[in-house]
């Protein structure tokens, strides 16, 4: 079956992959170029109709036209300007000279001034790499295109020296010409074509304010604005279209494509939008893979079989994992759990196998919680019967030796010293059980403690005022260091660990000593110290005293009264209570202490 499910897997992964790679084949050599070039004129001839809104609402503001020109080459990585209507950049006013002409009397022109675009005539490296000889006062020579009333300049030589800068598109329009020995005249034999001397009166040179001059340094951008210069003063009938232009234009085997869009100004003159954008040719790229389809195709083959590989083991993966984690349910253990990675079949039936070992998980917890209760309930049970058959036999003992005296008459005189020594045995077993009874319940497991507020330094003071005779008896010194503190605990039971510290101080104190009783504040909690001078435990018992009817025999001898639970079941309590508490010796004597978390 497995074989199966691969084989099926193998022939649709192939039969997906190569209609892919056959997609991919045909539309790269034959729809891809044609498309990518299509999509991005399309997307710049909308632009161009945005642009020449914003344009034309920009009212003649040249810092908006330019930032226009700007943020279109960045978002459209095309270059657009505007021209005028004999080809000038409209809104570059940083790249000129103003000359002054002189007055040519027998063609009856007037004294003028001119405007001469350097960045038709001049690269702006040219204005880095050397100095300029064009200044203020100069003599300069014009020789310019006449078309209407105006001069459109194409070559500026020097009167004095050999410099000399030209618009190498008109002159090659024009025909090699010595215009220096024809055209020394004012005009020249042919009506369009003049020649004018003149003084320069301004040099302005850019800036570098990157609004305009980043266009001079696209040199192909002004040779194609050049072209379309010497197009529209040169060759008749260029001015009649008014509709968008679209041109081609190739150079270094990438192709271009030129948009020119005429629009008209409110003043009814003739304004030209003027773009291009590059269609880097994807032959190359489309000749490359195809070269290397071969190997593409080898790659394929390889990605298809391990794809069939990876995807077989996919699908099996989840059943395998089904599997192992039943075997593992099956062994009650519990621990894993299957991913689900997919919504169908599979994730649902391992979603169920999850659900069933999380309630059987639930279920056996529960089961082996009930066991270790009832486990522990009866090593209770047992320790209890143990504990009080221990106890129980010295008072027994005791009271059948009294009743055996008295049956037998013997000491008569003595009936009532015999009568109280088993009134005080069974006093003493009576507390022995109750202790038991409450050791039980908390060793149990099951009895819950109830919280109280309360003010722990008033209980301690109300156990020494309960106490006062125990400690005037032995004529004691007891020392309160207490703070008025609010606690948060059982009242009644924390009330009974005191007791019981206090009552094993006086019990073990020697006459005359003193007793210390402190609380200490840390953080949020306070530490509840009963220190008595006087005794030391030693080092290796301290840990045993907090067991059950562990006496030591110097000085815990059953003589001295309890029953030896006292601290047993104050060890049980502070522990359901979740607090820290200890022994140990000090320079004179031996501290127990105890923590209680405050109120907040």
């Amino acid at each position: 079956m497995k074989k199966g499910i691969v084989l099926k897997l193998f022939i649709l992964t192939t039969a997906l992959c190569m209609l892919i790679l056959a997609t991919i084949f045909i539309g790269q050599t034959i729809f891809f170029k044609q498309y990518y070039a299509n999509r991005k004129v399309n997307d710049i001839k909308t632009s161009i109709q945005s642009f020449e809104k914003g344009y034309l609402n920009s009212g003649g503001n040249t810092e908006a036209i330019q930032k226009l020109e700007q943020d279109f080459y960045r978002e459209h990585n095309t270059w657009i300007t505007t021209l005028d209507s004999n080809g000038n950049l409209k809104h570059a006013q940083d790249f000129y000279v103003k000359v002054k002409l002189d007055r040519v009397k027998e063609n009856n022109f007037s004294d003028t001034t001119i405007t001469v675009p350097l960045y038709y005539l001049m690269h702006i490296e040219d204005v880095g790499s050397q100095k300029l000889p064009l200044a203020s006062g100069v003599r300069i020579r014009i020789f310019g295109i006449k078309k209407d009333s105006a001069i459109v300049p194409f070559e500026v030589q020097m009167e004095e020296g050999t410099s000399y800068w030209e618009n190498k598109q008109i002159k090659k329009k024009l025909g090699d010409i010595d215009l220096k020995v024809k055209y020394s005249k004012g005009l020249s034999a042919e009506s369009h074509v003049v020649v004018r001397n003149g003084t320069v009166t301004k040099v302005q040179l850019p800036q570098g304010n990157g609004l305009t001059n980043f266009m001079y340094t696209n040199d192909l951008f002004i040779e194609r604005i050049k072209e379309f210069q010497v197009n529209l003063l040169l060759n008749k009938g260029s001015e009649s279209s008014h509709s968008l232009q679209e041109l081609n234009y190739e150079q270094n085997d990438i192709k271009y494509k030129l948009l020119i869009l005429p629009i008209k100004e409110k003043n009814g003159t003739t304004t030209y939008i003027f773009s291009m954008t590059s269609l880097q040719p994807v032959d190359e790229a489309i000749q490359m893979v195809q070269d290397y389809y071969v190997y593409i195709i080898a790659f394929v083959l390889l990605l298809i079989f391990l794809a069939s590989f990876y995807y077989s083991k996919q699908i099996a993966r989840p059943l395998l994992q089904i599997n192992n984690t039943t075997k593992k349910i099956a062994n009650l253990d519990f621990s894993e759990r299957i991913p689900i990675t997919s919504k169908d079949e599979i994730g649902d039936l391992s979603q169920n196998i999850n659900r069933l070992s999380n309630t059987l998980h639930s279920h056996i917890g529960q089961l082996r919680q009930d066991i270790e209760k009832e486990r522990r309930l009866e090593n209770t049970r047992k320790e209890f019967i143990s504990g009080v058959s221990h106890e129980l036999k010295t008072p027994l003992s005791i009271m059948k030796s009294c009743i055996s005296i008295l049956k037998d008459g013997v000491a008569s005189h003595k009936k009532e010293h015999y009568f109280q020594a088993m009134e005080k045995e069974v006093d003493k077993m009576d507390m022995l059980i109750v202790d038991m009874l409450e050791l039980a319940k908390f060793e149990s497991g099951t009895y819950k403690m109830q919280m109280d507020v309360f003010y722990i330094d008033q209980i301690i003071d109300n156990i020494c005022e309960q106490l006062s005779l125990e400690i005037a008896k032995k004529e004691l010194n007891v020392y309160k260091h207490l703070s008025q503190i609010e606690v948060v605990a059982n009242q009644h039971r924390i009330d009974q660990v005191i007791v019981n510290f206090i009552t094993n101080a006086i019990r073990y104190t020697p006459e005359k000593e003193d007793i210390i009783i402190s609380t200490i504040e840390e953080n949020d909690k306070v530490r509840i110290c009963v220190e008595n001078k006087g005794t030391h435990i030693q080092a290796e018992l301290l840990d045993k005293i907090w067991e059950r009817f562990y006496r030591m025999d110097t000085s815990r001898q059953r003589s001295k009264g309890g029953t030896g639970l006292g601290l047993a079941i104050s060890k049980n309590i502070l522990e359901l209570h979740g607090v820290q508490y200890g022994v140990s010796n000090t320079e004179d004597g031996v501290l127990f202490f105890f923590y209680l978390h405050k109120k907040l």
